[in-house]
């Protein structure tokens, strides 16, 4: 069925109508107009999944912070029964996290659910999110049970979670783009009346276009009891490029909740980026007519957070928060932009939050300036972590004659991101020049103690790593490696990325610092503590069985 058909035949006021309707622009039997879309973050927990993503206990509560300042309405904190790490985090976040539905991923045991339910309880508004698969390659391959079988595991684990959870329990049927449609509808009805107050349709391996995810949606509504009295939600991976156009495709039929991750991260080529399904809600509210909560302003520093704290760097010509996304190179264009910016902008640099300058501080600045500053930015650093943050800013302005925004978010999320590390780099030596062999000495805490390590090699950054290597006890592969800088000008701040491989696994590493010598050094042994992370949840990272 094609969305035009299905809307046809949705609509009372019959052909004419329609055709009025789809000659005004505006599709015709859309549901749910004017009722606004519920954003479900879920960084903090697909997100985290993209490979070599490991986010400690400290950067999962910065960013669900940040995320309600993004005006978030569901925060998906992590998979509490995972790791007793991930458990401690989203307990963390519930705790403290106010003013955004909290929310833990449970599968389909009672141990999962649990679990969950310990870990999100003493949240201000908590939700379990309970799963099953429902497609018939997932049951006959990965489970092993029959359709009667997930049929009443549903109904069990659902009732399960009501009785923990009343008032706000979701449900998912995993892979429901590939399942009958029929009995997706069935598992579906026996989860509304066993309580779920929402129901997540998942296009879990990203296989669906945006007519397909439409007719799905159009389908569900007629086959299902009782789904238009709770919330339907549209969870769109992006294996085919479009996860974006079919979530904007099911909101369009009626779906009244996204779930979505910042900068697109998630599972393989990513979930649907909250910036653009966001900016399209808002940029074509003419056509689509559904309101968001989402304070646009504060996307572009969320992307900037979430990729400092994750080591994904976005790319340049990324829709919304790329740093291509507002550039004009076309002397047509410029011309255009100069005269009237409408001319080639559909929407304003500063309507994601950038502005033309964000110096704030300089070296003569004081700490009460800058945890003030840090306030307003929405990082909040008191005792030990403000010290440390105040040692490495002042350590900064020396050497840089004005500290941006962009800077402090780098520094915080280096102090954040050493917090909970079980290697950290002391000191390191290298000597390099064009007619010598490069060789490097480091000193690396490890538990308590110092470990020394040593290296000669044919470059200085290789030198490092295999310093590092000796120190630590762990050979590592390098896979990739990037530096950028964090602002414009041969003083900034240089951003370096490494993705080590190590035991047949990828671990990511990210820091910043003036010299991007130290930065490679702090980046390599940020991808070993990620090792030493999975190695203490015993693997439990690598485990992919999520949405």
């Amino acid at each position: 069925m094609s969305m035009n058909s299905a809307s046809a035949q949705g609509t009372a006021g019959g052909p004419v109508a329609t055709e009025s309707a789809e000659r005004a622009g505006r599709p015709a039997g859309r549901r749910n107009v004017g009722i606004p879309v519920v954003f479900f973050d879920t960084t903090l927990r697909d997100g985290e999944q993209s490979p070599g993503s490991s986010l400690n206990a400290s950067e999962k509560l910065e960013i669900a912070h940040q995320l309600v300042r993004l005006g978030v309405d569901v925060i998906e904190a992590g998979f509490p029964a995972s790791s007793l790490g991930d458990f401690a985090a989203v307990q963390a976040i519930a705790r403290q996290v106010k003013g955004a539905v909290i929310c833990g991923l449970a599968r389909c045991t009672e141990s999962d659910i649990r679990t969950c339910w310990e870990a999100i309880r003493e949240a201000e508004r908590p939700r379990i999110h309970t799963f099953v698969s429902t497609s018939d390659i997932h049951l006959r391959h990965q489970m092993r049970v029959t359709r009667e079988e997930v049929l009443k595991l549903t109904r069990e684990m659902v009732e399960l979670s009501v009785s923990l959870c009343p008032g706000d329990v979701e449900f998912s049927a995993m892979d429901a783009t590939r399942s009958d449609v029929g009995f997706l509808a069935e598992v579906l009805a026996t989860a509304i009346a066993a309580g779920a107050t929402t129901i997540n349709v998942p296009d879990t391996v990203g296989y669906a276009l945006p007519t397909e995810y439409a007719a799905l949606v159009d389908s569900l509504y007629e086959r299902v009891p009782g789904l238009e009295k709770v919330v339907l939600s549209a969870h769109c991976h992006n294996d085919l490029g479009v996860a974006v156009a079919n979530s904007l495709a099911a909101v369009e039929r009626g779906a009244t909740q996204v779930e979505v991750a910042v900068n697109g991260l998630g599972e393989r080529a990513g979930n649907a980026a909250l910036e653009e399904v966001a900016m399209a809600l808002k940029t074509r509210q003419d056509l689509l007519q559904r309101p968001v909560n989402i304070v646009t302003t504060e996307i572009a520093r969320t992307s900037r957070m979430v990729s400092s704290f994750t080591g994904h760097i976005v790319q340049a010509n990324k829709a919304i928060v790329g740093k291509n996304a507002f550039a004009h190179e076309s002397g047509i264009h410029q011309d255009g932009v100069l005269k009237e910016p409408m001319t080639y902008e559909i929407m304003h640099a500063r309507d994601i939050g950038l502005t033309e300058s964000d110096i704030v501080l300089g070296k003569h600045s004081g700490r009460h300036a800058l945890k003030s500053h840090l306030a307003e930015i929405g990082i909040h650093l008191d005792g030990p972590e403000l010290d440390e943050v105040f040692r490495r800013f002042k350590a900064t302005a020396d050497k840089k004659k004005e500290v941006t925004t962009a800077d402090l978010e780098a520094l915080v999320g280096e102090e954040l991101r050493q917090r909970e590390d079980v290697y950290a780099l002391k000191h390191f030596y290298v000597s390099a020049g064009t007619d010598i062999i490069p060789s490097s000495q480091v000193a690396v805490h490890k538990e308590g103690a110092e470990c020394a390590g040593k290296a000669f090699s044919g470059g200085s950054v290789e030198s490092i790593f295999l310093a590092i290597d000796d120190a630590v006890g762990v050979t590592g592969r390098l896979m990739d490696y990037q530096v950028r800088s964090i602002t414009s000008g041969k003083d900034s701040l240089g951003e370096v990325r490494v993705v080590v491989e190590v035991d047949g696994r990828r671990y990511a590493g990210q820091a910043v610092s003036i010299d991007v010598l130290e930065a490679s050094a702090k980046a390599y042994v940020r991808a070993l503590n990620n090792v030493a992370m999975n190695r203490e949840a015993g693997g439990a990272r690598g485990d992919r069985l999520y949405l």
